[in-house]
């Protein structure tokens, strides 16, 4: 049985935007001789292999102009713009859980080759489960794209015990894209760290430097589950051309030039997704000392509405209890006749603007002078 996938214009938005942001470099695959090593005995193999990498940005494409087209970008798709460009080359696409993130890198490929012939990807994930579902998502989608774009990626799992594919990886021409999961260069331990050692399996050669030497565009599979201060280290090993970092949950302190957002609203509003469940909402880092008001319901029955708000005050009691905060609920009518302004803050709740009647009970509590 053989699946049908639906194109979504949302996907091919996300992967626009990322191409867009190097609109003007030309199309281009260079070669290189790739470093033959050495056979046993320290003599070198008896002929050249011709490799293929990703070609650099061209140098008219400033940081400058970079900046402005991401700037573009992001006015199009109502992102707060980058105010400088963070990371060189670094870009986020933030897309919702269950909407097709893995078919938008894949097409992203697609395009960031048809556009300018970057070939040579690196997709790293955070653990073995997702790596497997990624490589799964690689075959389904193999004929589908094919027969979009006339030609197939050549995807492999790295495994050190396997370095053959990445000689391969380097030397072929087409689409290449290999997956390793965070631990495989990251973690400790003599074999988990074989990709930075001198092999002799690999005819005395370090596979990081011949995966490095075809300047990989990185993707990240959600980056906050992957990149600690150590990994980021470790990731500028592969000489990334450009990082692509996809996830629905990024680290506010991990988003750089973000391109392209799709998040929960917005897909439950497309249909992508058949409902929300917001987990809770709390308030943190209160100090009562400023205005804040939370309106926790609008209660409707027979007779006038009301709603339930919820605010932070100090009563004068408790201002030698180390700063306590207290909380209250009240009940308010709603509606223009029982609302009256009142232009003055009231130092005990820090509120201001509009100001409900409360019953003298909740005014004596919350020392609402009405």
């Amino acid at each position: 049985m053989r699946l049908q996938f639906k194109h979504q214009k949302f996907q091919a938005d996300a992967a626009k935007a990322v191409c867009d942001v190097f609109a003007g470099q030309p199309f281009h695959t260079p070669t290189y001789m790739i470093d033959k090593g050495e056979l046993q005995g320290y003599q070198s193999i008896p002929f050249d292999v011709t490799g293929f990498g990703n070609a650099r940005i061209v140098p008219e494409l400033n940081e400058s102009i970079i900046l402005e087209q991401i700037q573009k970008i992001q006015r199009s798709h109502q992102i707060e713009p980058s105010k400088q460009l963070l990371g060189r080359y670094n870009l986020t696409v933030e897309m919702e859980t269950g909407v097709g993130k893995t078919y938008t890198y894949i097409k992203t490929m697609y395009e960031l080759n048809k556009r300018f012939g970057w070939s040579k990807f690196i997709i790293v994930v955070p653990s073995v489960a997702i790596r497997e579902g990624v490589y799964k998502s690689f075959q389904l989608t193999e004929e589908h794209f094919a027969e979009e774009y006339g030609k197939k990626i050549r995807c492999f799992i790295y495994n050190s015990a396997q370095l053959t594919e990445i000689d391969r990886f380097a030397s072929d021409s087409a689409i290449n894209v290999m997956i390793i999961n965070s631990q495989a260069f990251n973690a400790r331990g003599k074999d988990a760290r074989r990709i930075y050692m001198k092999l002799d399996e690999f005819r005395s050669r370090k596979p990081i430097d011949i995966l490095a030497k075809t300047n990989p565009i990185l993707i990240i599979d959600e980056p906050q589950s992957v990149e600690g201060q150590a990994t980021k280290e470790r990731l500028k090993e592969f000489n990334p051309l450009v990082t692509l970092r996809y996830s629905a949950t990024h680290k506010s302190d991990s988003i750089y030039n973000m391109v392209y957002r799709l998040d929960a609203m917005e897909a439950y509003n497309k249909k992508l997704v058949k409902k929300i469940a917001v987990k809770g909402i709390a308030v943190t880092g209160s100090t009562a000392t400023e205005g804040y008001v939370y309106l926790e319901s609008i209660n409707l029955s027979r007779g006038n509405p009301t709603a339930t708000i919820e605010f932070d005050y100090k009563g004068g009691e408790n201002l030698a209890k180390s700063g306590a905060r207290w909380m209250r609920d009240i009940t308010c009518l709603l509606g223009p006749a029982n609302w009256r302004s009142t232009k003055t803050a009231i130092p005990s709740c820090g509120l201001t603007g509009a100001i409900a009647p409360l019953s003298s009970r909740m005014e004596k509590n919350c020392s609402l002078a009405m």
